[in-house]
């Protein structure tokens, strides 16, 4: 089982361990900076919760979760660069989100 990471209290990362302290710094800015887009476009989040996988290929697989008052928004991701597949993961749902 994969350990959680809490970022703040409605930011949570699953799978990230492995990673290195500089990738973490990196990603914990652009994570924070979409969720506080989030939370001033929808007044508040409940929940942004973020897995990570490797599959095959050197790839990088994101699931990502929004929640908001019930409501849930999901994105999927896969690629090979982990910086594109986050960026590309949050827009995907920013875009379902803020419609």
């Amino acid at each position: 089982m994969d350990e959680i990471q809490q970022l703040g209290g409605n930011i949570e990362l699953v799978g990230f361990r492995e990673l290195d302290s500089g990738s973490m710094i990196i990603l914990k800015k652009v994570i924070g900076s979409y969720a506080r887009k989030f939370s001033d476009r929808l007044d508040g989040i409940d929940k942004l919760t973020i897995r990570m996988k490797s599959v095959g290929n050197s790839q990088f697989e994101l699931n990502g979760l929004l929640a908001k008052e019930g409501r849930q928004f999901n994105s999927e991701v896969i690629d090979y660069n982990l910086f594109v597949a986050m960026d590309k993961l949050l827009k995907k749902i920013e875009n379902s989100a803020l419609k």
